[in-house]
């Protein structure tokens, strides 16, 4: 299996970049990973709704052209559907029966995802409620992957 982590932004806070690393060394047992790190487009610090839309319009354009043919699509998005993890490692794994071989997963910019990127989305998740920063979001996204694939295979994640 193969999955694509499409991110708008850049990691700049070492602890995330090592976090990350981290999770991207452990999972090299189970998935081949690829991270595509978007750039972030500038938005004014009082932007109109409709310059906001603008930024999203064009990150959207750009996470649209990033997505791999035949690739399914998970949209990272507060509105999406909230699963434990042991749902998100049944959703993979039944993934993967059914002959997905990838999946990728969105993660939108500091504005959130544009609705073509939503409507394109095979699946929308979130991860809560609560507001987190995308770069955080980043590092989050690979640990549930990690454990993700660690139920799939039975295996202990700590104790």
């Amino acid at each position: 299996m193969h999955v694509t982590v499409i991110a708008v932004g850049k990691l700049k806070e070492k602890y995330l970049i090592n976090g990350c690393n981290e999770y991207l060394k452990r999972l090299k047992r189970y998935v081949k990973v690829k991270i595509v790190e978007l750039p972030d487009e500038p938005s004014p610090a009082n932007a109109s709704p409709a310059e906001e839309e603008g930024v999203k319009k064009k990150e959207g354009q750009k996470i649209l052209s990033a997505i791999p043919a035949n690739s399914y699509a998970i949209a990272l998005d507060l509105t999406g559907e909230s699963v434990t993890s042991p749902q998100l490692a049944k959703k993979i794994d039944k993934l993967a029966t059914q002959g997905r071989s990838s999946l990728t997963f969105i993660i939108g910019g500091s504005l959130g995802l544009h609705q073509q990127v939503l409507e394109k989305a095979a699946w929308r998740l979130s991860f809560s409620s609560l507001t987190f920063p995308h770069q955080l979001i980043r590092l989050i996204l690979l640990e549930q992957i990690y454990r993700s694939f660690k139920i799939i295979k039975g295996e202990t994640y700590h104790k």
